[in-house]
């Protein structure tokens, strides 16, 4: 590393002469260590940002001169707690050092300001928090030395004076470690490889979780271990120019091997106690038959057995633990190892010793009452076996103890006292991450209340439903003798016709271990929607409901979202001026809100001034509230006058209701002021006046013309048009207008912001005092804004994008052609232009609405600054004088203090330079957004060749631009040590180099498919204060949970299905899982981020290639893990688009199912599943991967159930069966499966979404939308999509090919092809759904097994209705599906396609030969297991395949299995040949 001298003592300039002048710390540091000047550039408004708004809030402004000292400690601690935590892990000494007598808050800025230099220098190494913290400590104890010493660290010599240039940092420090993690992550080849032979992005941060990184020495020693890269060993005729040969590193204290039993790895608790509770009831129902039954001796006895069970299983544990970890053995601790290999022996010798101690037990049995009663008199007389049992489970019960006393065991994982570290030694391996996750006591007696209902509901449901009616069938089975077998028995030696009895047991068995996901689903609805109704949603659901609380409505708005010093209760009464001053903050936010609904063309002109408040509220003596709810007021007022008959008019008065009452009152009023205000002769005006007291007319005024001179500029007027609008509408208003809005869209967002202000919400700070936060999103080539000729293409049925949103849209369309009228015809195309993309899923929608955020900041600033005065005279709709530009200019710096928006567009670069249309036309448009919005700034990889020691080479940087005045303007460019996006996933990877460029102390993460909502923006503030508000437990928010709402549902059919789906999880699924569970993650939703928190810990998502496909919930795990904490709220909401059509949503399901097998194999999974209490721990499988688990085994149990039938009903066994009565009435067995079948039909994911409807929009509403689901084939489509999920799920898990899967984001306007269909749905449905076809044919061939039970009919209908899905679900959903003239065609493209041949260089949609070698590469990478799994798999089909041939008779009724193979064989041979002979002719 470079050097620079310094003078001991107080003096610590520089010898000017000998480096650059400097200005301030992070000029210096860069004199120092050899920064890159856009890197101090961008970090120094970065640090300046952080320190303002930590400074300025709650503070006074008034003689503000000077920084606060306790601004910067509160950065330090916050930005240096990952560090320190890793000092005291590793026991070394933190090199954040302050002498005394120093200026300390200099030197803590010293500090900080190196953090952030590496931080915003260290590119792709940015997601190896703990090889930062290792850089940092070494270059803080550097910068110590000159401060202070002077000396070198090892040598003791001065530092040099030289002066490093501006690239030495990223050369000598970055560069080298980046150059190891390119290497590793060639080795994946693409996706190819398996994850044991290479480490990823984890594998080489938790190197510097020992206390080996610090061999590396500083500076770094390049012949370390660590950067010895071991290249594969080529073959003899190939060379390798990376470096050395040698033995593969190893991986770093985990290793993801494919393979399933990382499932019972992870959740071993989980499935030993399932396993357990099984045996235990299956004893009590076959010995007893009754739950009092367990109480007997001899059951209690036979029960205890389950302690044998438990013994081998903690076995296979050790086992696994032991074998799954080989490829890190080289890398583990000597400790670690030995507690690898004791627990294996320990484990061992149990699953031998209970065993033992049982048979032992045999000769003296004892009974519950005796366990518990004489074992301390008379401890003597017990069995070995009880004492076995004791010391057995006396480590379970020392768990229990810490389980009740969560503080105790985070204090305890927490501490670094090595005595401490020696007693959970055992109980876990130390680890950096995973440490105290524990929640508070209340939190923990929460969700454990959850689980223990549960598990009691689904054990009460197994015992009597599936297992003990199953007991006296099986025991008469068992006793039968069957010797009339009808073709080879397979287990000719086996007693108790056991292959009857496998075939029976083995669906009941999945469905036992599958249904706990039912009752999760069930009981998650249940607490959800409760929890849901507590907290307020769907109190305002309706239009109805809006009015009846509209009068409520403005002084919950002050009390929620208007800052205020008083502590005021939202139902608390207020007087008059208190009331107008609520209804004045009110108007305004509220006007704005409506006119960005006029904006967005989702109400009329009409509508609009129905729904405005008038902003002069001061000319009448009432309220003046919308015209929408006064509508028809005056007119029956008028009728009820005439038909009053009393003499009192008060009478009258008081039988109006209140806004009757106030429309009278102000109609009265205006109509005065508006004839007052027109009258320019002062005699008009006192006759008018007169008017008002004297009912007669006075015969002393003089009778001439009067009322000529008029007032006719008065039109000119804004407020006295309102006025004259306004006095229209009360006149001329039906009773219809109380149903203004008509659109959809706008009555559910004006319901939901009414309805979120009487939700519990952190109060309003002001601007001021809010955290300041950024917004990210990551771009790459999607759609920006549709051009001309996309929205005037022609489909193949003559249909067009517009055309086809005019015709969904209808209302919104016509909205739009009235606000455009009078416009140029360019300026009409252009506007059409936005419209549209206004629907789509585009970035300009995205863009549009983040920057509601900036929008809303500066009203609320203007709000704040005017005061009540102001507020009430004024300020309509923003619109400021001149001599208020000063006070505007505030307000937008403000916002620009606390907002900041980047757009990661990753090739924006690239797509300047392009001279495809295409891509000119994206950037044209990402311009135009620039140009646009002032205050966006767009970040993107730039890619150069530059002369390099006289050779060309590509160099990358990392460049931030905005608008400037036609073109793009450069802000910042930081050099790269490489090609980012080429280790890792694409979006994290994108995300990451535009990090640095984002500011503030809150991160919100959009995807490039949402949007955002004016009012929504709003409450922004109020969401950021759930970071700082006390909460009970230790730990504060590290993620906020947003709710989202998906705007694609209007689309199809299918997008609706989607939007209901996926707005129940973003709702009633994320309420649970944040609360009481306490396992939500971030899921790629608008969650916020601590900032500081995540850039000191890794960013906010994982990027290793393939492993962390899914990289957005590894967020939430590494969140979770470094103690983390996340919540969730739904009184904010952000819009999200999702997938329209078939296609779109399979390749999405198949790319989350992708992810959540590569996570079932991470060890983020693995972590949490062992450092989880049970109950939160169950709570993490059954809302991640054990979903996926779940919906593979439903469609397993399919198989195994006719897989055992049909050998039953080859065999002869159950004909042999059928002839005891007993047997042939017993249901045991389809009422078992029938619970699979709730599963199978999609009914899991209905029940939340009809209970979220239910309490959003009223149940009758959510039953009457669960019928129309159903009637346009609900069942169907997710029937369809388990099959999507379970394929992709188990193929990841067995072969790997796991890969980002683009849906596209369009409008499904199309038809697919047969052939299209075919190649995405082949494999995964189409193959599958032909063979349970097959076996459901032959089984109601030659079954006879359910014709007399009424169960039977739902049992095989849910079969045939799944198989019926996977293959004709992709036509039924298609466009145009059943056209005959596009199904000749696909027919014929379907032929040419199987007829045309592969090769290399021909894409698989053009050839099936291809298509073919495609669809088996996996096979080609895959390990040996996965080879013998899918051969062991394959053998399936011989089963019915020699039965058939068998039962055709053809053998003559020989039973010998090779005689029936050779003739099958003949079969197929016959059959090829015939195929051969037509291909040929």
């Amino acid at each position: 590393m470079p050097r620079i001298s310094s003078i001991h003592g107080a003096n610590h300039d520089v010898p000017t002469g000998k480096i650059k002048p400097v200005n301030d710390i992070l000029e210096w540091l860069s004199s120092l260590f050899g920064f890159q000047k856009g890197n101090v550039a961008n970090q120094r408004e970065h640090l300046i940002l952080l320190l303002a708004n930590i400074d300025t809030r709650k503070r006074s402004l008034e003689d503000y001169t000077e920084l606060n000292t306790g601004t910067i400690q509160q950065l330090l601690n916050k930005t240096f707690k990952n560090y320190l935590s890793w000092c005291h892990y590793l026991r070394v000494e933190s090199n954040l050092r302050f002498p005394g007598g120093f200026d300390k808050p200099q030197l803590e800025l010293i500090y900080i300001g190196l953090y952030l230099l590496i931080w915003g220098e260290a590119s792709n190494i940015r997601f190896m928090p703990e090889c930062i913290c290792y850089i940092f400590h070494n270059m803080a104890y550097e910068v110590f030395g000159v401060l202070f010493r002077n000396l070198h660290p090892v040598s003791g010599e001065s530092y040099e004076t030289a002066a490093p240039d501006d690239e030495a940092f990223l050369r000598n420090v970055i560069h080298p470690i980046y150059q190891v993690v390119r290497k590793e992550a060639r080795r994946n080849k693409s996706g190819k490889a398996s994850h044991s032979r290479w480490r990823n992005y984890d594998d080489l941060n938790e190197y510097f979780w020992s206390n080996r990184c610090l061999r590396i020495k500083w500076p770094m020693d390049l012949k370390a271990d660590f950067f010895i890269h071991s290249d594969e060993v080529l073959p003899a005729n190939e060379r390798s120019n990376q470096g050395g040969s040698g033995r593969r590193k190893p991986k770093t204290n985990f290793v993801e091997v494919r393979t399933f039993w990382h499932l019972y790895r992870s959740f071993d608790r989980m499935w030993i106690f399932f396993i357990l509770a099984f045996q235990a009831m299956l004893i009590i129902a076959w010995n007893s038959g009754s739950i009092a039954g367990f109480f007997d001796p001899d059951v209690f006895r036979s029960v205890l057995s389950i302690f044998i069970t438990s013994a081998v299983l903690n076995l296979l544990r050790a086992i696994l633990d032991i074998v799954l970890n080989l490829y890190a053995w080289r890398s583990l601790k000597f400790t670690q190892i030995m507690r690898y290999l004791l627990k294996f022996a320990v484990a061992a010798a149990w699953a031998v010793a209970m065993p033992i101690a049982y048979s032992k037990s045999v000769q003296n049995p004892t009974g519950l009452i005796r366990f518990f009663s004489s074992w301390a008199s008379d401890f003597q007389n017990q069995s070995l076996y009880n004492y076995a049992v004791a010391i057995y489970l006396l480590p379970n019960i020392l768990s229990a103890l810490l389980f009740v006393l969560p503080p105790l065991r985070r204090t305890m994982e927490k501490s670094n006292f090595r005595i401490i570290t020696l007693l959970l030694w055992w109980a876990q391996p130390k680890l950096y991450i995973g440490r105290g996750m524990h929640e508070d006591v209340f939190s923990l007696l929460k969700y454990t209340l959850f689980w223990i209902l549960l598990i009691i509901s689904k054990l009460a449901f197994s015992y009597y439903v599936e297992i003990l009616p199953l007991v006296e069938p099986t025991k008469l089975i068992m006793e039968m003798r069957i010797d009339n077998y009808q073709w080879h028995e397979f287990f000719p030696h086996a007693k108790h016709n056991i292959g009857a009895v496998i075939a029976i047991w083995a669906p009941i068995v999945l469905v036992y271990f599958m249904d706990a996901q039912i009752w999760y689903a069930i009981f998650s609805t249940l607490f959800g929607g409760i929890r849901g109704a507590f907290s307020h949603l769907g109190e305002i659901r309706t239009l109805g409901m809006l009015r009846s609380r509209f009068e409520d409505v403005p002084s919950a708005f002050s009390t929620c979202l208007v800052p205020s010093s008083k502590k005021r209760g939202k139902r608390k009464h207020l007087d008059e001026s208190a009331e107008r001053q609520s209804i004045a903050n009110f108007s305004h936010v509220w006007n704005e809100f409506i006119n960005s609904m006029r904006m967005e063309d989702l109400i009329s002109n009409d509508e609009r001034d129905l729904l405005l408040v008038p902003s002069s509220s001061n000319d009448v003596s009432v309220i003046q509230w919308p015209p929408f709810l006064l509508a028809s007021k005056i007119p029956i007022a008028l009728d009820m006058a005439k038909d009053f008959k009393g003499t009192n008019g008060a009478d009258l008065f008081r039988r109006m209701d209140e806004y009757m009452r106030f429309a009278v009152v102000e109609f009265y009023e205006t109509i005065r002021d508006i004839i007052y205000s027109l009258l320019q002769d002062d005699s008009d005006r006192i006759i008018l006046e007169r008017a008002h007291y004297a009912a007669e007319d006075d015969e002393s005024v003089k009778k001439e013309q009067r009322f000529g001179k008029i007032n006719i500029d008065l039109i000119r007027n804004k407020t006295w048009r309102e006025k004259v609008v306004r006095l229209h509408l009360l006149l001329t208003t039906k009773e219809s207008a109380i149903n203004v809005p008509s659109n959809l869209d706008a009555r559910r967002r004006i319901t939901f912001f009414a309805n979120s202000l009487f939700m519990n919400m952190p109060s309003a700070p002001k601007v001021r005092d809010m955290l300041s936060f950024s917004v990210l999103t990551p771009y790459y080539k999607e759609d920006v804004l549709y051009s001309e000729e996309e929205l005037n293409h022609e489909n193949e049925d003559g249909i067009t994008i517009l055309f086809y949103l005019q015709t969904i849209y209808r209302d919104e369309w016509k909205n739009f052609e009235e606000r455009i009228t009078g416009c140029a015809p360019k300026d009409r195309a252009e506007l059409t232009r936005h419209w549209v993309s206004y629907r789509a899923q585009t970035l300009a929608r995205t863009v549009r609405g983040m920057m509601y955020y900036r929008r809303a900041l500066e009203l609320q600033y203007l709000l704040e600054f005017a005061g009540e005065n102001a507020i009430i005279n004024g300020l309509p709709s923003m619109e400021l004088s001149n001599e208020d530009r000063s006070l505007s200019e505030r307000a937008q710096a403000l916002a620009d203090l606390k907002f900041t928006y980047v757009v990661s567009c990753q090739i924006y670069g690239a797509q300047k330079k392009s001279s495809d249309g295409r891509d000119r036309s994206c950037y044209n448009n990402i311009l135009n957004l620039m140009l646009k919005y002032p205050s966006l700034r767009v970040a993107y990889i730039d890619e150069r060749e530059e002369t390099v020691n006289g050779k060309q080479q590509k160099v990358y940087y990392s460049v931030l631009v905005k608008g400037g005045d036609k073109l793009d303007e450069e802000i910042y460019r930081i050099k790269l040590p490489g090609p980012p996006t080429e280790i890792g996933e694409g979006k994290p990877e994108n995300q990451n180099h535009a990090i640095i460029f984002t500011r503030g102390e809150a991160l919100q993460t959009i995807d490039m498919n949402q949007d955002n909502y004016f009012e929504e923006a709003f409450k922004m503030r109020n969401v950021l204060e759930e970071f700082i508000t006390p909460r009970r437990g230790p730990r504060k928010p590290t993620i906020l949970g947003l709710r989202e709402h998906i705007f694609t549902g209007s689309v199809s059919s299918l997008a609706w299905f989607m939007s209901n789906q996926e707005t129940s999880f973003v709702t009633i699924g994320q309420r649970i899982l944040a609360n009481p569970l306490r396992v939500r993650f971030h899921y790629g939703h608008p969650d916020i981020f601590d900032r500081i928190f995540h850039i000191t810990r890794g960013g906010i998502s994982k990027a290793s290639k393939i492993i962390n496909l899914s990289e957005d919930i590894f967020s939430g795990y590494n969140s979770t893990l470094r103690g983390g904490y996340i919540t969730h709220h739904e009184y904010i909401q952000v819009g999200k688009g999702r997938d329209v059509g078939m296609n779109q949503i399979s390749l999405f399901e198949a790319k989350v199912a992708n992810g959540n097998g590569e996570q079932t194999l991470s060890r983020d999974v693995y972590r949490l599943g062992r450092r989880f209490d049970f109950y939160r721990m169950l709570s993490f499988y059954f809302t991640t991967v054990g979903f996926y688990f779940s919906s593979m085994i439903t469609v397993l149990i399919v198989y195994v159930f006719l897989y055992g039938r049909l050998y039953m009903v080859m065999s002869g066994v159950e004909m042999e069966i059928l002839t005891n009565a007993t047997i042939r009435q017993s249901n045991a067995l389809e009422e078992a499966l029938a619970t699979q079948s709730v599963f199978q039909l999609g009914l899991l994911l209905v029940l939340p979404m009809v209970m979220e409807i239910g309490l959003e929009k009223g149940f009758r509403t959510a039953l009457g939308d669960f019928i129309i689901m159903q009637l346009q084939l609900a069942s169907v489509f997710f029937t369809f999509q388990l099959g999507t999920k379970a394929h992709y799920y188990g193929k990841t898990i067995l072969h790997g090919g796991s890969k980002y899967r683009a849906t596209g984001r369009g409008f499904v306007v199309f038809h697919a092809k047969f052939a299209d269909n075919y190649r995405l749905y082949s494999r995964s449905h189409f193959v599958k759904g032909i063979e349970l076809l097959m076996l459901l044919i032959i089984y109601e061939v030659y079954g006879e097994s359910y014709r007399s039970s009424n169960l039977y009919l739902f049992i095989t209908f849910s079969m045939w209705f799944l198989v019926a899905s996977w293959l004709f679900a992709p036509f039924v959903f298609n466009p145009s599906g059943f056209d005959w003239q596009k199904t000749v065609d696909d027919w014929t493209d379907w032929k040419r396609w199987m007829g045309n041949r592969g090769g290399i260089g021909i894409p698989p949609e053009k050839s099936w030969e291809s298509w073919w070698d495609g669809e088996q590469e996996h096979l080609k990478y895959t390990n040996l297991r996965g080879r013998i799994m899918e051969i062991i798999l394959a053998c399936r089909f011989f089963v019915y395949q020699y039965g058939i041939v068998y039962h055709l008779d053809i053998s003559h009724r020989i039973k010998s299995l090779l005689v029936t193979h050779h003739l099958l064989l003949i079969c197929r041979s016959v059959h090829i040949s015939c195929f051969i002979y037509k291909a040929h002719n």
